[in-house]
């Protein structure tokens, strides 16, 4: 009678997660439990970092936005409050990208304040 292998389940784990660190350094692609540490670290910048990416992006857009302003005389709170003031509904991204774009266009909208 063959003897019987154990181990299946963990030897897959181990699998999975050494899988999954490919392409660390050093210990932390080849270790199990280091590679589990830079795996939980890995998951918790990556949440983390997933909501710092949209302020870090409203951040350019406000900067992109006062470069192009002052371009014409404005300060990016002035323009800002122009926009709300009017009623316009576009949004820091859409201003951003007008900006860099599309600059004859952005101009005739700080005219039209």
């Amino acid at each position: 009678m063959p003897r019987v292998k154990r181990g299946t389940i963990s030897n897959k784990r181990r699998k999975s997660v050494l899988k999954k660190a490919k392409g660390y350094r050093f210990g932390r692609s080849k270790k199990e439990v280091e590679a589990k540490v830079a795996l939980l670290k890995a998951g918790v910048n990556a949440f983390r970092d997933r909501r710092l990416k949209k302020r870090d992006a409203r951040g350019l857009f406000q900067t992109r936005i006062g470069s192009a302003t002052r371009l014409h005389g404005l300060s990016y709170s002035q323009f800002i409050g122009k926009l709300k003031k009017t009623g316009s509904l576009l949004d820091r991204k859409v201003l951003a990208d007008l900006a860099m774009n599309e600059p004859a266009a952005f101009e005739r909208l700080i005219k039209q304040l």
